[in-house]
């Protein structure tokens, strides 16, 4: 090793960032393996990169001790003094015992330290980049689906998106660009592994917020979403300022902002509505687009009882109970809805078993 090693630790140190002492440190430790893997030593031993010029020396390191036991990694006293007369009892005594042929060993053992250690900051670099966007949104293009994983490519790493987290029915034909939500930045020992998602709730949540400008202003709050990805989602939204329309702001001038963020999810359905405090009206509004007549409401159960015209049972419970579910998501309510023929059975039915409890005298009495 020379100064022009040195020299190159420290170009390496201003483009990637590698501390050339943290470098110097990983060297003198993978030398010191190498010293007692090819020269089968058992002794103590330690080497020494020096930071000026670059050469190495290897140090074997002996205690001193009173009654030599192996002469391998301990030295008497007597004979330590012979060397200094400072040495006492628990002191290291170091003799250079750098094997002549070891300069080869050192070069390539140096050059693999350097390579891993690149490799390392490198994934590192990446990881930092990517672990603070955790809940974000990215771009990038389909490379190639194996065992049904498909992986994106993000220019110096690539992501994962999972079977669990593909839409049905999409289509990853490599090239293909695609906006991902990040789920889960991982250190692994083979780099950062970066889990996406395109069914994630959080991911319309982040379309919301790059379409519609009064979104991010803070204008316009998101107070819920409920999404089943690929086929429908709900969204709650809410403003506090009286001159802002929640609902107008998100759908967009002729629908242009809801329509770009539809075209992107493959035609999934999108229902936005206005949040509001008070629960019954809440919970009404979640079973858009069908009307209802009335809503009951058990608070401390969250339940609610929701009667709608005979025509829009249907609707409002949606194809295999789709709207229903995703009302109940988008709201934390548990919603029962009953249409109004029904209704009429069950209070018809209610007010009889009422009526058969009461004693005979309360009978008349009511009569």
């Amino acid at each position: 090793m020379n100064t022009e090693f040195l020299t190159a630790l420290k170009d390496l140190e201003k483009e990637k960032g590698i501390a050339t002492d943290i470098l110097l440190e990983a060297i003198e430790a993978a030398l010191l393996s190498a010293y007692r893997r090819n020269f089968g030593s058992l002794q103590n031993a330690r080497v020494v990169i020096d930071r000026d010029n670059g050469d190495f020396k290897v140090y074997a390191q002996y205690a001193v001790v009173e009654d030599v036991a192996d002469p391998r990694q301990e030295i008497s006293l007597a004979e330590a003094q012979q060397i200094d007369p400072r040495y006492e009892l628990g002191d290291v005594v170091e003799r250079e015992v750098t094997p002549r042929n070891f300069g080869r060993i050192a070069a390539q053992t140096a050059k693999q330290v350097v390579v891993q250690r690149i490799r390392e900051a490198e994934r590192n670099i990446v990881f930092e980049s990517y672990a603070n966007r955790e809940g974000d949104i990215i771009n990038g293009a389909v490379q190639r689906v194996e065992q049904k994983n498909v992986f994106i490519e993000l220019g110096k790493t690539e992501a994962v998106l999972a079977p669990s987290e593909q839409m049905p029915g999409e289509d990853y034909r490599p090239g293909t660009r695609l906006k991902l939500y990040i789920v889960e930045v991982r250190k692994t020992t083979k780099g950062p592994q970066i889990m996406v998602s395109r069914t994630h709730p959080g991911l319309l949540k982040r379309l919301l917020e790059l379409e519609v400008p009064e979104l991010a202003e803070g204008l316009v709050e998101l107070k819920s979403v409920a999404r089943e990805a690929g086929y429908r989602s709900k969204i709650a939204v809410y403003s506090r300022d009286e001159n802002v329309d929640p609902v107008g702001a998100c759908v967009g001038p002729k629908g242009a902002r809801i329509q770009s963020i539809v075209n992107e999810l493959n035609g999934e359905k999108i229902d936005i509505i206005k949040w509001n405090s008070d629960a019954s009206k809440y919970v009404a509004a979640s079973l858009s687009p069908a009307k209802v007549v009335a809503v009951e409401i058990w608070e401390e159960e969250k339940i609610a009882r929701v009667i709608v015209p005979d025509y829009q049972l249907s609707l409002a419970i949606g194809k295999e109970g789709q709207n229903a579910r995703l009302a109940a998501k988008l709201t934390g309510w548990k919603i029962d809805i009953k249409s109004e023929s029904q209704m009429q059975e069950i209070y018809a039915e209610e007010y009889q078993n009422y009526y058969q409890d009461q004693p005979a005298g309360e009978q008349d009495l009511e009569i």
